[in-house]
């Protein structure tokens, strides 16, 4: 990628973040406080609509108890990427605000949640699309979760494959999923997807990482919820 434009990008990205005000996130929370698993999931407002309906379908896929909290971002593109990037859908650049958003999760988050104590929890990561590939890179940055559910997530992301195999995961399972029609479109980034789900995975193998590649049926936006629900049931099912 051109060295220039990433500067570029990089301070348009720091100028947007310093002319914006950043209020707490908004807290969708179901289940239990004293359930066995926590779930963390970054949502938008098509997200918030489908919660309840991806609670209802983990409830169905395992009996593992579980508390899921959904925290709001607004500003998809800036907040979940894990560096800055130029446009690939409209004229909307990409930051690098995830290891800010990572910081929210682990220093306010979860102590919010546990009320300052683990008590033993698993924390799960996890996510769709964008929020997908964050879960995906909050994995390989600290240990703190037991497991990440990356939905469909964007490893198209601009020398994302290039990081996976430069750097091992600090988790214990992950599981990838991708639509079978997703690498199937026009826009010029998307048909790379296909192939860099099947390298993560294939990497994820070499480094002895417990993972799984599920393919559903249909195009990226189809049954997100459900989507994510069968990733944070199969890492909980994984779990002692």
């Amino acid at each position: 990628m051109d060295i220039v434009k990433i500067q570029q990008y990089s301070r348009m990205e720091k100028l947007k973040q310093q002319n914006t005000q950043l209020m707490p996130p908004q807290r969708y929370i179901f289940g239990e406080s004293d359930s066995e698993f926590v779930l963390i999931q970054p949502v938008d407002d098509h997200d918030i609509g489908l919660l309840e309906n991806e609670v209802k379908t983990i409830k169905r896929l395992t009996a593992r108890r579980f508390m899921l909290v959904g925290f709001k971002i607004d500003d998809w593109n800036s907040q979940l990427s894990p560096w800055c990037a130029p446009p690939v859908f409209g004229k909307t650049p990409f930051g690098d605000g995830a290891q800010k958003t990572l910081d929210y999760i682990l220093r306010t988050l979860l102590p919010d949640i546990l009320h300052g104590a683990d008590g033993g929890k698993k924390v799960i990561i996890g996510g769709y699309s964008l929020a997908g590939l964050f879960a995906l890179w909050c994995g390989y940055q600290t240990d703190r979760f037991y497991g990440v559910a990356a939905a469909s997530p964007s490893v198209w992301f601009p020398n994302w494959i290039d990081f996976a195999e430069d750097n091992i995961p600090r988790t214990r399972s992950i599981y990838l999923s991708l639509g079978d029609k997703e690498e199937k479109t026009k826009n010029a980034a998307m048909p790379q997807v296909g192939n860099a789900i099947r390298r993560q995975r294939e990497i994820l193998n070499t480094q002895n990482i417990a993972a799984t590649l599920e393919w559903n049926a249909g195009k990226h936006f189809k049954d997100s919820d459900i989507r994510t629900a069968k990733g944070f049931a199969w890492v909980m099912e994984r779990g002692e």
